[in-house]
């Protein structure tokens, strides 16, 4: 099954048109939620997108654990919004972990679903003045090259509008 990627800039739309695309790929849907609740603006964010996305997908928290995620899933679900890979990357840079790209990867290519990956482009910007940012950026350069590379599909979210880059 198709890997499709939704990349772009902060409130660029990227989820909401994961969303969209989630509905043409099939009626068992599943939103796959990397975010934690560690602050109160954090906690507003996750209860918006859970009234965006309404009773029509089945939510699944994993802030680490992606792939196998993926893999525990596949038996229910049509298709799977992974919202977001930027997200999930923070976490385990936060934990101490190193991303496992593969791990990822091969869970989505494996998998009979459509996974449809939402990620934040942050390589745009000025570079970063500490270590810790400048690392998660480059990170998150590499991610973002492996995943476009392997997916299926590729938009680009620019003021809400979708541009298919691949």
């Amino acid at each position: 099954m198709p890997i499709i990627l939704v990349g772009g800039g902060s409130r660029s739309g990227k989820s909401r048109y994961a969303l969209e695309l989630a509905r043409q790929h099939g009626s068992r849907r599943g939103f796959l939620a990397t975010a934690q609740a560690l602050d109160q603006e954090m906690q507003e964010r996750i209860l918006q997108h859970q009234r965006d996305r309404g009773d029509e997908f089945l939510t699944i928290e994993e802030p680490l654990d992606i792939g196998g995620a993926i893999g525990g899933c596949h038996l229910s679900l049509d298709v799977l919004v992974i919202d977001c890979l930027t997200v999930w990357l923070s976490n385990l840079v936060l934990a101490g972990r190193e991303p496992d790209i593969d791990d990822l990867l091969d869970a989505a290519g494996r998998s009979p679903l459509t996974c449809i990956l939402v990620t934040n482009e942050v390589g745009c910007g000025i570079v970063p003045d500490n270590a810790l940012a400048r690392r998660f950026r480059d990170l998150a350069g590499t991610l973002h090259q492996r995943i476009a590379a392997r997916a299926d599909q590729v938009y680009w979210m620019i003021f809400g509008i979708p541009f298919r880059v691949k």
